[in-house]
């Protein structure tokens, strides 16, 4: 179990109570929060420049907030449940001491990872980087838990990378054959991945073996049952079982879902109905190779057989599911990366999916962990979440010559925050050929936040694999990318993906204005766009339940941020 555990201790009740309160502000006017306009949702807002507009969704979700049908509750989203003070873990290294060399002069890649690996041996703490430029010819790894790598700040400490991925490692292949490369969407060259999973990958492919990137390793069978779980809500806190006595307050543990033969857990993934029950799912191998869902989560407590969780449940529990509460591949907590800037040298961008693999910070199958005031340069990919749940990137920032994805977020990654982040605007031309995409969300991810970004270039990247669930609030965009994803990945979206107050520079559309494509959904606070040249149909037939509010303006709506105002509740 991870130590300095901080930001717990919020009670269903209490938040309740909280939520109660502020419908009667919202309701009231009082306060920061405005009168609901009352217009119609197709209407409202249109136009305007007031001081503020509560939606009705707004005031719909504080009386539900853990069950509202198109809002998901992301207000633990974030490493320690969204704690705004990460721990400061004390400095026991100086890279300087194992031989770095602070002038880029020789190699200091050998000298951290000494560093990393002695401190992360003894039980944790931080690496101290001193202000300088570090050239790194490999990867730098943290696979102990407790582990901090920190520079002087993002403005004084450079990590110089001079070799990629591909060439560190080797060609890493797609499980799907041809000829794309998997270093477009996975690896980096600060890499926080646990020991024992980061040998496995390494070695696999070397070995030109395909090594699965979830939460439970290749043909999901490095997990156990612990016990079965009784059916529950979504939303719920706690949960019955058939056995407690392997569970205990703290334990990280997987709530593993697998899938009936009617897809009966896919379509509750898309809101159930008639529209996900006449949908295809079973030709979508792509998608269907990323259940079962596997949800990591800490138990809060155990008082008999009811577990309590530290975060409500993302689904309902069905028995047909065959619900579990299993072990996992061994996570990586509470752990790293602060203060620093990773510059690759500058080479131009590859082709779509060839990527060579200059990616920047990786987390994988890493659980309360963060990254915070970090600048990527000159890379493929910036910042991944991959199989990651429950972790911080605040202060990130991506620049130079222009990246595949900035920030992708796949393979069941969970209850992450991206908050405070930059893409900045392409130093040079983008070479034909090339893709951009922005904030990456697929593969069954789900109740992600993305919060108070500036994106100068990208798009809200929705890659297929149903994602859902997640958050996108107070963002400028422009909106300039294009969105991917594979046909035998399935759907654009699941059930409640929100959009909240997102102004679009450009005026493009592009899966920012996701009414009339994402199933039981919100849209609301988002300035006029118009469709370009890719046009997206709906996954779903009939009513997908989904709502628009306060469209035609952004930062009318109050309140301003979704996230911020879940966890003011």
């Amino acid at each position: 179990m991870d130590q300095d555990r901080t930001g717990r201790g919020i009670g269903r009740r209490a938040l309740l109570g909280s939520a109660v309160a502020v419908a009667a502000v919202a309701a009231t006017g009082g306060g920061t929060a405005m009168a609901a306009t009352g217009h119609p949702a197709s209407e409202a807002g249109k136009g305007g420049g007031t001081a503020g507009q509560t939606p009705a969704l707004w005031r719909e979700y504080t009386r539900a907030p853990f069950t509202h049908p198109q809002i998901p509750y992301v207000g633990r989203a974030g490493a320690y449940v969204g704690a705004r003070r990460l721990p400061r873990r004390p400095v026991v290294a100086n890279v300087l001491q194992y031989g770095a060399k602070a002038d880029g002069s020789a190699d200091a890649a050998p000298a951290i990872n000494r560093a990393i690996a002695a401190v992360g041996r003894t039980g944790g703490g931080t690496v101290l980087v001193p202000p300088g430029t570090y050239r790194i010819d490999d990867l730098i790894h943290i696979g102990h838990a407790n582990t901090v790598l920190r520079g002087a700040g993002s403005g004084r400490t450079k990590l110089y990378a001079t070799k990629n991925l591909t060439e560190l490692i080797g060609v890493y292949g797609s499980r799907y054959g041809g000829d794309k490369s998997s270093w477009s969407w996975a690896g980096g060259l600060v890499w926080l991945c646990p020991e024992d999973r980061f040998r496995k990958l390494t070695d696999a492919i070397r070995a030109k073996a395909w090594p699965f990137e979830g939460w439970t390793g290749n043909k999901r069978d490095e997990w156990s049952t612990l016990t079965t779980v009784e059916p529950a809500l979504r939303g719920s806190w706690s949960v019955r079982v058939a056995d407690a006595s392997k569970l205990r307050r703290g334990d990280l543990v997987l709530l593993r879902l697998a899938d009936d033969a009617a897809h009966g857990l896919l379509q509750h993934m898309a809101g159930d109905g008639p529209g996900p029950e006449a949908y295809s799912w079973d030709d979508k191998t792509k998608l269907t190779s990323y259940v079962p869902y596997e949800w990591p989560v800490r138990i809060a407590s155990v008082r008999g057989r009811k577990v309590t969780f530290e975060r409500p449940l993302p689904l309902d529990i069905r028995p047909e599911w065959d619900p579990r509460i299993t072990t996992h591949t061994g996570a990586l907590t509470g752990s790293g990366v602060e203060g620093l800037t990773l510059e690759a040298v500058e080479t131009p961008q590859s082709p779509h999916l060839l990527d060579k693999g200059f990616n920047g910070v990786t987390f994988q199958c890493a659980y309360d962990c963060w990254a915070d005031d970090v600048s990527v340069r000159h890379v493929d990919n910036g910042f991944g979440l991959v199989a990651a749940s429950a972790c911080t990137l605040r202060r990130t920032r991506v620049g130079g010559r222009g990246s595949h994805h900035p920030y992708f977020c796949r393979e069941g990654a969970h209850d992450n925050l991206v908050e405070d982040f930059t893409i900045e605007e392409r130093t040079v031309p983008a070479p034909s050929g090339t893709q951009l995409h922005g904030i990456n969300v697929e593969g069954l991810s789900s109740y992600n936040v993305w919060s108070r970004g500036d994106m100068r270039m990208g798009t809200f990247d929705s890659h297929r694999g149903m994602p859902f669930a997640n958050v996108r609030t107070d963002i400028t965009v422009n909106n300039n990318g294009r969105h991917g994803g594979d046909a035998i990945a399935g759907p654009l979206f699941g059930a409640r993906f929100t959009h909240w107050n997102i102004r679009v520079t450009n005026g493009r559309a592009g899966l920012m204005k996701i009414d009339g494509l994402a199933p039981w959904s919100a849209t609301v606070g988002i300035n006029e766009v118009t469709e370009f040249d890719q046009i997206d149909v709906p996954d779903f037939t009939g009513d997908l339940h989904a709502r628009l509010e306060l469209y035609g303006t952004a930062d009318v709506v109050r309140p301003r941020n979704l996230y911020d105002a879940q966890r003011d509740l």
